[in-house]
């Protein structure tokens, strides 16, 4: 070994040092990074719930208008052991959840293969790209009440409502990710006798992955909002309605309460989604971060 130091992680090591040393070190590194992140995360959240809960009680801050994490929590206390109007949060979270799962994986699975489909087919995606332009520019919030007259009061008005939107961003994604797929694999598997369903089984689809999951990752977000937007509209139990029933009793604390509760759950629903394409993409190179 010629060089007077070895660089490896941002880190300067002597000649001589060995792999493990080297490994240690950079292990060492790993967990000192990854407990500053955390204490940075649990501090910006206690100095901005501290903050939130001293500017209330100071008069800083308008509690009628922005309540506060204390009382927040006393009604998120409320609903979990007494429910709301005799009905139980759990019920109300469960009829939100089976509307935006519905609508998450019909939209997504309607939205991959179409995607998918129209990406391979240049003729059929220059026909249909002006129809699927038109109705994408519509609004998804006006579609609401055409549901609601549609499907009625019921699951499945909110559950379309999902659908649509979830399936533009996952369509949108997955089309654009195979019209992007490496065109060398793609000659180096022609040259080898590949078939149009085993290239596009064994090429394309993996290459479009990292598109399909990255829409994944925000679409079910856009589910939940669907619901929730639906529920608003006209419906007897949701999330969405206990948000419309705080609105309307001017219950700040309510709304907030709401609000975290369709947080926890869609934070809970990208950490699912992150493990799923983990384990799903194990193929794929580490990213930038990681390997630098």
């Amino acid at each position: 070994m010629t060089e007077s130091i070895i660089q490896a992680d941002n880190s300067i090591y002597s000649p001589g040092t060995s792999d493990v040393e080297i490994e240690a070190a950079a292990a060492r590194a790993a967990l000192k990074n990854k407990r500053s992140v955390t204490f940075w995360r649990w501090l910006i959240l206690v100095v901005f719930l501290g903050g939130w809960e001293f500017g209330t009680r100071y008069k800083l801050l308008d509690d009628f208008f922005y309540s506060k994490p204390t009382s927040i929590l006393q009604r998120l206390y409320e609903w979990m052991t007494e429910g709301i109007d005799g009905v139980s949060l759990w019920y109300h979270l469960w009829v939100t959840m089976e509307e935006s799962l519905l609508g998450f994986f019909t939209g997504a699975i309607a939205g991959i293969l179409i995607g998918v489909a129209l990406g391979r087919n240049k003729k059929a995606a220059d026909v249909f790209s002006i129809y699927i332009k038109v109705i994408n520019s519509i609004p998804r919030v006006v579609l609401a009440p055409i549901f609601i007259m549609l499907f009625g009061l019921g699951l499945w008005s909110k559950v379309a409502l999902s659908f649509v939107m979830v399936f533009f961003v996952v369509f949108s994604n997955a089309f654009q990710g195979v019209r992007e797929a490496d065109r060398s694999l793609i000659a180096n598997a022609r040259i080898l006798g590949a078939s149009d369903w085993q290239l596009t089984r064994s090429v394309i689809v993996p290459s479009a992955m990292s598109w399909i999951f990255a829409s994944l990752h925000v679409s079910f977000g856009f589910a939940i909002i669907g619901a929730i937007v639906g529920e608003f509209v006209g419906s007897n139990f949701g999330i969405g309605l206990l948000i419309n029933i705080a609105k309307g009793s001017f219950d700040a604390a309510g709304m907030y309460a709401a609000i975290i509760i369709v947080m926890v759950v869609a934070l809970a629903a990208s950490y699912l989604m992150t493990a799923v394409e983990n384990r799903v993409a194990k193929w794929r190179p580490a990213a930038l971060n990681d390997t630098e």
